[in-house]
């Protein structure tokens, strides 16, 4: 049940949550450090330059509505339209600052986006497309880390795709160089393990910086600096120096830059706004956030973030959930996070400048598995062998072709599924139900179908009945209910639970489960 003691916001919640907010701020700066720069260098910037985003995320996006709780920074899921992008126009720097400029172009349509309220459109794209997206993603990130994690000369891997990369693995291997390679493993191996350790004191320190306080060490002992080639270690150079407008606009007339504008805009704005609802979910106060202020706030940061050379920000779901775990109360705990990384690139650069590559990578692997662990795939077949057909789709396209034709060929197989199970091409976009009122409760009853593509139109539906009533979702008449939609209505099941008030489910005694799945899709027998 949501408490009543709901942590103050703004400068009444800085001087109430001081304490716990600085130190998960404090606690997630040692989480965000590594990952920052590890996922900037993966994505073709410099590599101090994931942090700079990190700091924006943290500083700039406080004055807007943005997440109580989550974390604005650089993320994985990013990655691999990053380094495309840059591949794309050049590499290098010119290829960078190209990017730069499509991060500001795409936050401007954010920015757009959340003042024409679309923060609501992620619920358009089904469950099990968007997560074999993620797990593309993760796959990619492994593939493209592995060289790296060896401390193979990246000229033995330029230019290789995803699926060329894994064939190339015994090639990597047999070149790899072992003093880098040895770090990586062991740091690998700290990021697998130490999530399951169970010792108290540890649990207070980010896997990451374990990683590190393994790792710069060891370069030390082991002359890096002095024996390994360059590519080793992380190179920050002239952080301040480089501190300018560096978006370059010249490309802005070309289709490319359009292309990764929509792939940037699509995914980042995607991922985020699922991140914001999974945090919403685990914030103890159950505070419900405005979608549409935080990717309006999100878009503010990456036009200042794409202006100076940054990468595209977005609620990151990793730094989010260790925030919460951390005990932080506000979005004070944000801005501390962004305060500690500006103090260590003031401070600290040179340790900094200590951190092998390799180290970066295994952090980065570790982050990709997450993504593509094999519990997502039993996880998924167990809803429905059709959703398991959507994942597979969606990741197989992905790593054949891109990210954009990889979600569109999970979207059109879930339409083609609909369509064979009975559902009207009229009825795919659009509600067909109606609402009763009869003493304090409100009755929808759905008609022909309830999926993915028309889950918009019945949150307006739904969004009409007033909070102070008791809600019945009758499915009596609904030839097919998605497993988006199941998931959908679980929610709300669980909202309204938890401001007091019920919703129950009628009508599915005559439909036909797809598995054995509390939330499986629900076709009619009669």
């Amino acid at each position: 049940m949501k408490t009543n003691k709901t942590p103050k916001t703004g400068l009444a919640g800085l001087k109430a949550h001081f304490k716990t907010d600085i130190t998960s701020g404090f606690l997630v700066f040692l989480l965000a450090l590594p990952l920052s720069l590890g996922i900037a260098k993966a994505s073709g910037f410099p590599a101090s330059m994931g942090v700079l985003t990190a700091i924006i995320g943290g500083l700039f996006t406080l004055f807007f509505k943005v997440s109580e709780l989550s974390i604005k920074g650089p993320a994985a899921g990013l990655i691999t339209i990053s380094a495309a992008a840059v591949t794309e126009f050049g590499g290098g720097n010119h290829g960078w600052q190209i990017v730069c400029a499509l991060i500001v172009v795409m936050a401007l349509l954010q920015i757009i986006m959340g003042f024409l309220k679309l923060g609501s459109l992620s619920d358009f794209f089904p469950h099990s497309a968007v997560h074999g997206m993620l797990a593309a993603i993760g796959i990619i990130i492994i593939a493209k880390q592995i060289p790296v994690l060896l401390g193979d000369d990246p000229t033995l891997y330029k230019g290789e795709g995803p699926i060329e990369l894994l064939l190339d693995i015994p090639n990597f291997i047999l070149h790899a160089h072992w003093h880098i390679a040895v770090i990586g493993v062991v740091g690998l191996i700290i990021m697998f393990v130490m999530p399951k350790l169970k010792i108290n004191f540890l649990k207070k320190v980010p896997a990451p910086m374990i990683v590190l306080l393994v790792a710069v060490p060891l370069t030390i002992l082991w002359h890096f600096k002095q024996t390994e080639p360059e590519y080793s270690l992380v190179i920050i150079g002239d952080f301040w120096g480089s501190l300018a407008i560096n978006a370059d606009f010249s490309e802005i007339a070309t289709f490319p830059f359009w292309k990764y504008v929509i792939m940037f805009v699509f995914v980042s704005t995607l991922e985020s706004l699922l991140t914001v609802k999974a945090i919403d979910s685990l914030d103890p106060y159950k505070r419900q956030s405005n979608y549409n202020g935080d990717l309006i706030g999100q878009g503010a940061g990456n036009v200042v973030s794409g202006l100076f050379g940054g990468l595209p920000m977005i609620s990151e779901v990793v730094r989010s959930s260790a925030n919460i775990g951390f005990g932080a109360k506000t979005k004070w705990s944000n801005f501390f996070h962004g305060i500690f990384l500006l103090l260590a690139m003031i401070f600290i650069i040179p340790l900094i400048e200590l951190i092998p590559n390799a180290a970066l990578a295994a952090m980065l692997i570790y982050a990709g598995y997450r993504l593509a662990a094999p519990k997502e795939f039993v996880h998924t077949y167990k809803i429905g062998k059709e959703q398991l057909a959507i994942f597979l789709t969606t990741i197989i396209v992905t790593l054949a072709e891109d990210l954009l034709l990889g979600i569109f060929a999970g979207i059109l197989v879930k339409f083609i599924f609909h369509l064979i199970n009975g559902v009207k091409f009229s009825n795919l976009f659009f509600a067909r139900c109606e609402i009763k009122e009869e003493d304090g409760t409100s009755t929808l009853i759905v008609e022909d179908s309830a999926v993915f593509s028309n889950l918009i139109s019945f949150k307006k539906k739904l969004s009409t009945i007033s909070k102070e009533n008791n809600v019945i979702i009758d499915f009596r008449k609904a030839v097919l209910i998605d497993h988006s939609f199941m998931a959908f209505i679980d929610n709300y099941q669980n909202e309204k639970r938890e401001s007091g008030m019920s919703c129950e489910i009628v009508g599915l005694e005559n439909h036909r489960k797809f598995s054995d799945h509390p939330l499986a899709t629900h076709k009619l027998t009669k």
